[in-house]
């Protein structure tokens, strides 16, 4: 991966402009769907499955009249004036008789009406009319509402006081405010003073805005085709953002960091991708298992915004390693810390006071156990809150004074009854009733309702035309956010199988407050699964990532004390009212998707900190550093960094609190309060010293286990390992076509070497050994197996890292190996299937004229090898050629395909024995046939006169040399090679 990620940060490096006109491209394409074509932001908070909703959509069914959204018209009479009177009854009565007249509205009902539930307040003073539209909230006619609303207002000119409230006019609409824009300027500030550079500052910014704006472009495009809510669109913003800049400062720290430790501009660049990339890369993969975990809820605008705000992270990550390097392309050696500044000291080491990282850890490494007990003493404490955390969907109650659903609300509660904001609608299934006694049963129906605890009133049962379903509306006590009213429909579901045994109608509630709670128990009942799930997965990421089986335990087990910490502030702030009047908070219930949505997100920032932070830890015990020794420098090469990534995140969550609106107030909140105690108290005093306490056992990791997991190497070791390969071979590639430097093949119980050696372009490499080693050596010549250990250069590449440059350029012939379309294909159609295959897919196939010209070649080498020539035609079938010349016509044919360098053997060339004078003729025979710049390596078997192959060579003008190999490899391997085949 490391590799991967290297060669793509230079190809960005080298092509910045290609690579940002793509993005800018990208950019504008997506807006452009997203602006021009996007749908309508909406909300939803349907719940598939579940009684409340099943209720609803037979409500849809059943009741058509009354499955579309509904508003309350709330008229308040002024001072002296009762809404019986018949001056003020006749004013309401015109304005609902005009409501009901608009286009969208199914009924508008008087207050005054028969059919009227509880829609005159008993002091007198208050009035409700209730509007029902024909269509739901998110497809009302454009202007309808500002219709009603007009209408309504109508009354204040004879003093009336009229609000609104509904669905349909509660403030669920989030946008971006200045206060956001203030957050970006923090999280400028943070970089300035990290880089002490503007033009390094101003590239994570940079790459963040345009990935956020392609995330934005793509999720409002997709609104066209899905429903997503309002939140969605801001969340993603926040989420991407932050990780945006934070995964190019990562990346653009260790750039600049090379730079001033000398590294050439490029390969700094490309290095850095490799490296901090790979970190960047498993970090964000983590945090978008957190957020993709979502869809284990099976809450439909839930899966929504968690897939929406993948899709942000995985931008800005694919920003960072491409956009990024791009930039760095164009400033190219302007990034280099300036001698003698401070951030030159800072970079090179030359600065002789340690860092505060540095001071920091080691002042936590002298009584680990001690801070291990603060920490988690002071983030218990502040999590104690969180356990009188109580969560409800949005309601009047929670918007802000001054606002038409919390006048509306403050109205009813005042003059009705807090109950009369929330009514429940009882669903009656008639189709199993009696119909002698249907009244009778509707009216026993509507007793035992009446008679739960925590119900207020309720209506008469209401049977549709069709006579086969119900309606009953019943109003609680208290409001749709108290716990007592969950207890009310908790109590009439109870009802449920005594009214069926008892009439027959089986019973469902529905409405917002049956709602809050089924998204409640759907949230209570994935929670388990979800958490099993995102950490299970995380886990085993960072188990492969750091090889140990104790730091991801510890990492996943540890980000509990932060999420928690934050529900407590949360809980605090938001439920309590701590602060409410500074932050602009309607103290009430959190919204109940919260605490999950908090969990998810806070669980994939804390593990992108650990990935920053112990990889090097990890990178530094490796190398052969004491526990301690490698935690001090782990801690002190990533601790600003992360500090700087922390404060940036902080800034711009927090930045959506004071001004934010509802939902993502809380969740800006919860995040800001997350980050901070994840990245400063647990990752950064936390986690050293756990990692002290735990010593050696740390980076413990069973045998067996380590076998199965794949070896991710974010520390970039494979990458170095690469490079120094790299330089080996661009020093040995002007001289040598093929160089084996101590290289050992086959696998680590079988093993065949080391070897070394080399062969000029052009030449002929003899090497010799027993055959199932020497098809393992050529199969690692061709990069088709990896070497064990050593280096390998084949024309200029190294191997292992070039295996797809070296796959095209070396091409290997068995010279005793035939297969069944040797007999059935002339020599002929065997030409042109080869040359095809060194054509492009476009290429005309090669000519007759052609296909006879190079039959006519091997035909002469088939000569010089002392073979029948006279049968080599382009018709004749290879399989029926003498061995002799079968053996060059099948190397003329491997020729075809235009390698650079052809490895053949010539172990037996079928029923003849091999001898030094026999291979030589072939030897030479193949070098004729091949252009003068193609390697040639023959394999030959131990005991050959290679005295008699030189003499029999004598004739091509080509370097010779000769490398044993050692012993046959055992059975095992042999398999392995037999399947190369």
């Amino acid at each position: 991966m490391a590799l991967l990620l290297f060669r793509l940060g230079r190809g960005s490096y080298r092509r910045p402009w290609a690579v940002i006109g793509g993005w800018l491209l990208l950019l504008a394409i997506a807006l452009g769907l997203g602006l021009g074509f996007g749908g309508t932001l909406k909300e939803s908070f349907a719940i598939p499955g579940t009684e409340s909703q099943e209720a609803l959509d037979r409500l849809d069914q059943v009741f058509p009249e009354v499955a579309g959204a509904s508003a309350s018209v709330v008229v308040v009479a002024p001072g002296g004036v009762d809404v019986h009177d018949a001056d003020a009854r006749a004013e309401i009565e015109a304005v609902a008789e005009h409501i009901d007249g608009f286009d969208g509205v199914e009924q508008a009902l008087s207050p005054y009406s028969e059919y009227a539930t509880d829609s005159l307040s008993e002091d007198g003073r208050a009035a409700i009319i209730s509007v029902q539209f024909s269509t739901t909230a998110d497809a009302l006619p454009e202007g309808l509402l500002e219709q009603v609303r007009s209408e309504g207002e109508s009354l204040t000119a004879d003093g009336f006081d009229v609000s609104f409230g509904g669905e349909v006019y509660q403030e669920l609409e989030y946008g971006l405010t200045v206060t956001e824009v203030f957050g970006v300027v923090f999280a400028a500030v943070v970089l300035v003073v990290t880089f002490g550079s503007v033009l390094a500052a101003g590239m994570p910014l940079g790459t963040a805005i345009i990935a956020i704006g392609v995330s934005m472009g793509g999720i409002l495009f997709v609104a066209k085709f899905i429903t997503v809510s309002s939140a969605t669109p801001l969340l993603a913003v926040m989420i991407g953002i932050a990780v945006g800049i934070d995964y190019a400062l990562f990346v653009l720290s260790r750039h600049r960091h090379q730079l001033a430790n000398g590294v050439d501009p490029e390969e700094s660049a490309s290095t850095a991708v490799g490296t901090a990339g790979s970190a960047v890369l498993f970090a964000g993969v983590t945090v978008m298992i957190a957020l993709a975990g979502l869809l284990i809820v099976g809450i439909p605008f839930l899966s929504v915004m968690g897939i929406a705000a993948a899709v942000a992270v995985f931008v800005a990550m694919a920003a960072a390693v491409t956009l990024l390097p791009a930039f760095l392309g164009l400033a190219k050696g302007r990034l280099v810390p300036k001698p003698g500044s401070r951030a030159a000291k800072r970079e090179t080491g030359a600065d002789e006071r340690p860092s505060m990282g540095r001071r920091w850890v080691r002042f936590v490494l002298r009584a680990p156990i001690v801070f291990v007990v603060l920490v988690a003493g002071v983030l218990g404490t502040l999590a104690i809150p969180a356990l009188s955390l109580q969560l409800a969907l949005p309601s009047g109650a929670a918007q802000n004074p001054g606002t038409d659903a919390r006048d509306a609300y403050d109205a009813i509660s005042e003059h009705f009854g807090a109950g009369s904001n929330g009514p429940l609608l009882v669903m009656i299934d008639l189709t199993r009733a009696d119909d002698d006694t249907l009244l009778d049963d509707l009216a026993a129906v509507r007793d035992e309702v009446r008679s739960v605890p925590g119900v207020k009133t309720t209506g008469d049962a209401l049977p549709n035309p069709t006579v086969d379903s119900a309606i009953l509306q019943v109003v609680p006590e208290t409001g749709p956010t108290d716990p007592a009213t969950l207890d009310v429909v908790n109590g009439i579901r109870g009802l449920e199988g005594t009214l069926l045994d008892e009439t027959g109608m089986q019973i469902s509630v529905t409405g917002y407050t049956a709602v809050a709670i089924d998204i409640s128990d759907r949230l209570d009942q994935a929670l388990l699964p979800f958490a099993g799930v995102v950490v299970g997965l995380s886990f085993l990421l960072l188990m492969m990532v750091f090889r140990s089986v104790l730091v991801p335990l510890k990492a996943a087990l540890s980000f509990l004390l932060s999420v928690f910490a934050a529900f407590g502030v949360v809980v605090a702030i938001f439920q309590w009212g701590w602060f409410a009047d500074a932050l602009h908070i309607v103290p009430g219930p959190i919204i109940s998707f919260m605490p999950i949505l908090l969990l998810a997100i806070i669980f994939g920032l804390a593990m992108d900190y650990e990935v920053f932070l112990v990889s090097g830890m990890r990178e530094a015990y490796v190398r052969g550093a004491p526990p301690k020794q490698a935690i001090e420098f782990g801690f002190a090469q990533g601790a600003r960094v992360v500090t700087a990534a922390a404060l940036i995140m902080f800034f711009v969550f927090a930045a959506f609190v004071p001004e934010g609106a509802g939902v993502i107030k809380a969740i800006a909140l919860g995040l800001a309060a997350g980050i901070a105690f994840d990245a400063f108290l647990v990752r950064m005093t936390l986690v050293p010293a756990l990692m002290a306490l735990m010593g050696k056992a740390a980076w413990w990791l069973p045998r067996w286990l380590a076998k199965r997991l794949p070896d991710l190497d974010i520390e970039g070791e494979h990458l170095r390992t690469y490079r120094s390969g790299v330089e080996w071979a661009q020093g040995s590639s002007e001289r040598a076509a093929l160089a084996l430097d101590e290289l050992v093949v086959g696998d680590e119980q079988h093993r065949i070497g080391p070897v070394s050696g080399e062969i000029s372009r052009g030449g002929v490499l003899f090497l010799v050994g027993p055959e199932p080693a020497r098809r393992v050596v050529a199969a690692t010549i061709q990069a088709r197996l990896a070497p064990v250990s050593g280096r390998l250069q084949v024309l200029g590449h190294t191997v292992p890292g070039d295996e797809s440059s070296v796959r095209g350029l070396v091409a290997i012939a068995d010279l005793s190996d035939l297969e069944d379309r040797d007999f059935e294909l002339s020599l002929g159609d065997l030409v042109r299937e080869h040359e095809r295959a060194a054509r492009s897919m476009w290429s005309l196939p090669a000519s007759d004229a052609a296909v006879r010209a190079r039959v006519a070649r091997i035909r002469a080498a088939v000569t010089t090898a002392g073979g029948a020539a006279d049968r080599v035609t382009t018709t004749t079938a290879v399989g029926t050629l003498d061995p002799v010349a079968r053996a060059v016509v099948l190397a003329g044919l491997a020729l075809a395909e235009g390698p650079d360098l052809l490895v053949v053997d010539a172990n037996h060339l079928a029923e003849l024995p091999a001898s030094g004078e026999l291979v030589g003729r072939i030897a030479r025979a193949i070098a004729e046939l091949a252009p003068d710049a193609t390697t040639i390596v023959v394999g030959v078997p131990p005991g050959l006169d290679l005295a008699a192959v030189d003499a029999a060579m004598a004739g091509p003008r080509r370097t010779l040399a000769a490398l044993t190999i050692g012993d046959p490899i055992t059975s095992s391997t042999t398999e392995r090679k037999d399947a190369l085949r």
